[in-house]
């Protein structure tokens, strides 16, 4: 067994969202370093297809400390949103790989934008609140329960945005949504910390995705954001990788309640 701190052999992860862009790029790293992973999605399809490459990463990757069995990986079903379902789910991933060690409550939707504020119905509001944010503390709150029960700590993270820093017009319930999760993040690393769990929102800027692959191919995009990012191109799922198997091992046993912002210095230039 190696005695790194980024060893995950033996620990399980669950990524919302996790049957494309971000989120698999963070399964994807969690699975290299050692863990069993599942994914939640609410597209049946996506979900096959990401199973199936993540089932070969497992089977052909180097692990960690020469792990004597492939990391297992699932695939299911879940619509954060609905209460029950994320209940269900967490109920039938205990029953399967017996406790959760780091959740990362990725999954999320974009706004329809609307030509102003004013004109913005509250369906469209609750659509994207009810997905990003009340989704998001769904997912967490069933993690945190099982981790304070179960004892031994563990790790929270939820996918937040720069529109929950930055200015972002004609989206504001989908920026809304994404500042109440770092609030939320910060809340839990105060609250949990006296059980050992840790709480930390990460903060994507432009990444290329199925969600933003074409307004990032557009010139607007091209001509006007492209520029501003100093590491001069799109950020992709797997620069989340690296980020997603530090939040779960061993070596952020003392890192909680930070906002990891992955954006290739964008906010700052």
């Amino acid at each position: 067994m190696s005695d790194s701190p980024f060893n995950l052999t033996g620990k399980v992860a669950l990524v919302t969202g996790g049957n494309s862009g971000i989120g698999l790029g963070m399964a994807e790293g969690l699975l290299r370093a050692g863990a069993h992973v599942c994914i939640w999605g609410t597209n049946e399809s996506k979900n096959a297809a990401a199973a199936e490459r993540l089932r070969a990463i497992a089977g052909s990757a180097e692990r960690a400390g020469g792990a004597p069995a492939a990391p297992r990986v699932l695939a299911r079903r879940c619509d954060v949103s609905d209460e029950a379902a994320v209940e269900r789910g967490f109920a039938e991933l205990l029953g399967e790989l017996g406790r959760i060690d780091a959740c990362f409550a990725n999954a999320g939707v974009t706004s329809a934008r609307t030509r102003s504020f004013v004109e913005m119905t509250a369906a469209e509001w609750r659509r994207v609140l009810g997905v990003n944010l009340d989704g998001t503390f769904f997912t967490l709150r069933a993690a945190a329960r099982h981790m304070q029960q179960r004892g031994g700590g563990g790790s929270l993270a939820a996918t937040a945005s720069l529109s929950a820093l930055l200015g972002m017009p004609r989206a504001h319930n989908y920026a809304a949504s994404k500042g109440g999760i770092v609030s939320m993040m910060r809340g839990l690393a105060v609250e949990l910390g006296r059980h050992g769990i840790r709480a930390n929102a990460i903060v994507p800027g432009w990444i290329e995705s199925e969600m933003t692959h074409d307004f990032l191919a557009g010139k607007p995009a091209q001509e006007r954001v492209l520029p501003r990012v100093p590491l001069r191109r799109w950020g992709e799922g797997s620069d989340f990788a690296g980020l997603a198997v530090y939040l779960a091992s061993d070596a952020s046993a003392y890192h909680t309640g930070d906002v990891f912002v992955i954006d290739g210095a964008y906010s700052l230039f």
